[in-house]
């Protein structure tokens, strides 16, 4: 039987446990949890009684996008693509008023700038004013009163390469998703890049780590191919939980179940890097159902048994928002997530 997250409610008159939480992705799975978990990340004076609150959260994000508006910056200026970070630094915002909307705010027209978001060209400003994207990240993060901090996977300029299971390889992650294969192994070029010092410290200290949400192929694994990150997972104590995808995605992972992708995912890392995963156990309405039927897509397989087979403890909950596309109700993900640590932080309260 699957262990039950449940709310405290004996902790009257005790504070909750003070976390530092690194979550690990990009695209908009990454943002959107970082909007959830940013609830969280207070002082223990104004957290509810006996609820856990965040100290320090951290998202690493994937620096390979070489399409649209960070594809043209990262050719035209040789930076990294800023397009993940920037969705992120305005998830973390102190609010998502006007500098937020001014961020994300897309040009429509104009010789040079349409497709462009602010957002992006302001990064690109601040790179080039200081030389450095980690310190432009930084600075923009201060702009946006962002409640935790931000790192690239790693401050190398990479490219995505990926080998199919006919033996063709493709490289570029606009091509690697455009491409209708199915991918045997995904590596990164130049091979051995470095991750931020930051990085190791705030995994060396977390108490949760999370991956994913997000595009298996593209925003997930990317992260576990920079040299040290996997080995700084599993040696860090965190509680380390896989945050599983809604639906699979066309030419990245179709027909892949939820233990496919933690097998895809420890594969790439070469260690076993999860203790829990969260997963969606409500149906998608028929509408959605059909339009992602379009694609070949639906919704991922909860293939329970073998996910406990890899020796990680699936936990399911209701995390898909309402609409016409898939997206995790993210409030109810980061609830679960500090449910979980606040009855768990050992990894063993729940197995039982």
């Amino acid at each position: 039987m699957l262990p039950q997250l449940r709310t405290n409610s004996s902790d009257t008159g005790k504070a909750g446990p003070e976390l530092r939480v690194v979550a690990i992705g990009g695209g908009t799975g990454l943002s959107t949890l970082l909007k959830g978990l940013k609830r969280y990340v207070m002082t223990p004076a104004l957290a509810p009684t006996g609820q856990p609150t965040i100290r320090e959260l951290c998202g690493v994000v994937t620096v390979s996008d070489d399409g649209g508006s960070s594809g043209r910056l990262r050719k035209e200026f040789n930076m990294l693509p800023p397009g993940d970070v920037r969705n992120c630094i305005v998830a973390l915002s102190e609010d998502e008023a006007l500098l937020s909307k001014l961020f994300q705010h897309r040009f429509q027209k104009g010789s040079g700038l349409e497709g462009h978001s602010f957002g992006n060209l302001f990064l690109a400003a601040l790179t080039s004013i200081t030389g450095d994207f980690a310190e432009a990240v930084r600075l923009s993060s201060e702009i946006l009163l962002t409640r935790g901090r931000i790192f690239p996977a790693t401050m190398s300029n990479v490219e995505l390469e990926a080998l199919f299971e006919d033996e063709t390889r493709v490289r570029g992650e606009t091509r690697i998703t455009a491409s209708k294969g199915k991918i045997r192994e995904l590596f990164l070029v130049p091979p051995d890049v470095e991750p931020l010092a930051h990085t190791l410290e705030a995994i060396a200290h977390a108490n949760l780590i999370t991956i994913g949400p997000g595009s298996l192929f593209t925003s997930l694994i990317p992260n576990l191919l920079v040299r040290g990150i996997p080995e700084a997972i599993q040696e860090s104590p965190a509680v380390k939980v896989f945050v599983c995808n809604l639906m699979t995605q066309a030419n990245e992972s179709l027909s892949l179940t939820a233990a496919d992708h933690i097998r895809a995912l420890n594969e790439h890392a070469r260690v076993q890097l999860f203790d829990y995963a969260l997963i969606n156990r409500k149906p998608a309405s028929p509408e959605m159902k059909a339009k992602y039927a379009l694609e070949g897509a639906s919704q991922i397989v909860a293939d329970l048994e073998a996910i406990e087979a890899l020796g990680v403890c699936p936990l399911l909950g209701d995390y898909l928002e309402a609409g016409e596309v898939a997206r995790h109700a993210t409030d109810r993900v980061a609830h679960d997530l500090m449910a979980l640590m606040s009855q768990a932080p050992d990894r063993k309260t729940i197995r039982s």
